[in-house]
């Protein structure tokens, strides 16, 4: 991963720490110590030579064992979870069947893994993105009310949350006005994991996959004045680096991207639809946006995103500024599974990979 400076913060008290992780710097900010304006050096898994990707072919009926697979994969040193308050962060963009939002089966093999980890609480928390305050609605179309009663986790619609609830992160330097607000859940939790899908965006975001998926994690209005920041967002010729700018409000532990199945073009709630057949996980959300893209090219996929160099795709390119992950596609390790379709499709996504 990059070891590059991250534009935008600035520390306006000394701290003790000149090198901290991610989680460390945002309890900091949240406590007054610091706002987001210019560099400063975080260290994450920056050190790392290689970001690992996993890569597990798997079938819509094999989905849990898939996901297991991907996860140990990336040897998680035991104890990763053990007595920890897990935020797990879903796609639920609306309540279209998967892949527009994240499918139940994945979810549940997430918490289970999870539950299996020794977690003391599991947080499952999101924004839908097709409609205003509409996410409990996704959710209860969803059934995840019952999921979570039924497997012992808490379902948690942030737009739902009160306004002490939140907190307002500058973000200065980037390309967002006013910086944007985080519920307080996300900078409280010991450890933060992702799970998103594949596909394509006719919005404005080229494609959503991990990157992307982080802009559910801040309100839509603002609980102080209500100024509309996905109006912000969809409005700006800035729409992809603002995407890539919300990646540096956390660090998750762990993403795992479900790409049984992908749209290809359209997107995000419907669109042309392809059956990729893998299961991936990683670390790294820049590496597995950028295995992401690579599949995708697999297909008939959009002008935008066939065009070019993977790492010159927008997202991505801001995010290699600002050090959120590999840099390049010699920074990655594709890991598949031992089975021959698992590593004849890893060779198909690393000659991809390999041109750039």
């Amino acid at each position: 991963m990059s070891k590059g400076p991250l534009p935008g913060i600035r520390l306006i008290e000394v701290v003790a720490m000149t090198v901290m992780t991610r989680r460390e710097f945002l309890r900091a900010l949240t406590g007054g110590l610091m706002l987001l304006q210019f560099p400063l050096q975080l260290d994450s898994r920056a050190q790392r030579a290689k970001s690992v990707v996993a890569l597990v072919k798997a079938t819509a009926e094999g989905r849990r064992e898939g996901i297991r697979a991907a996860v140990a994969l990336l040897d998680f040193p035991a104890g990763t979870f053990s007595g920890k308050e897990v935020v797990l962060k879903p796609n639920f963009n609306s309540a279209h069947p998967f892949p527009s939002s994240t499918h139940n089966d994945t979810l549940a093999a997430l918490v289970e893994l999870l539950q299996e980890g020794g977690a003391k609480k599991i947080t499952v928390a999101d924004r839908s993105g097709m409609g205003i305050g509409i996410t409990r609605a996704v959710m209860k179309a969803k059934d995840i009310f019952g999921l979570a009663e039924r497997m012992g986790f808490e379902a948690v619609p942030i737009d739902d949350l009160l306004a002490e609830e939140w907190e307002h992160l500058p973000l200065r330097g980037s390309h967002w006005r006013r910086g944007v607000e985080l519920p307080k859940l996300f900078l409280q939790a010991d450890s933060i994991v992702q799970t998103c899908c594949l596909k394509t965006h006719r919005f404005g975001g080229v494609f959503t996959m991990s990157l992307k998926n982080s802009v559910g994690m801040v309100a839509r209005y603002s609980v102080k004045d209500g100024y509309d920041y996905m109006r912000e967002l969809h409005t700006s010729p800035h729409m992809q680096e603002m995407i890539a700018e919300l990646n540096l409000l956390y660090e998750p532990e762990l993403i795992v991207m479900d790409a049984l199945e992908a749209f290809v073009r359209g997107g995000p709630e419907t669109g042309a639809r392809e059956s990729p057949g893998v299961i991936l996980a990683s670390q790294d959300r820049v590496a597995l946006d950028a295995v992401g893209v690579a599949i995708l090219r697999l297909y008939r996929t959009t002008r935008t995103v066939a065009r070019g160099k993977i790492f010159e795709q927008t997202q991505i390119r801001r995010a290699v500024e600002l050090g959120l992950g590999a840099s390049s596609p010699e920074e990655i390790e594709l890991h598949p599974a031992a089975d021959p379709e698992s590593q004849a499709f890893a060779e198909r996504v690393r000659e991809v990979l390999s041109q750039g």
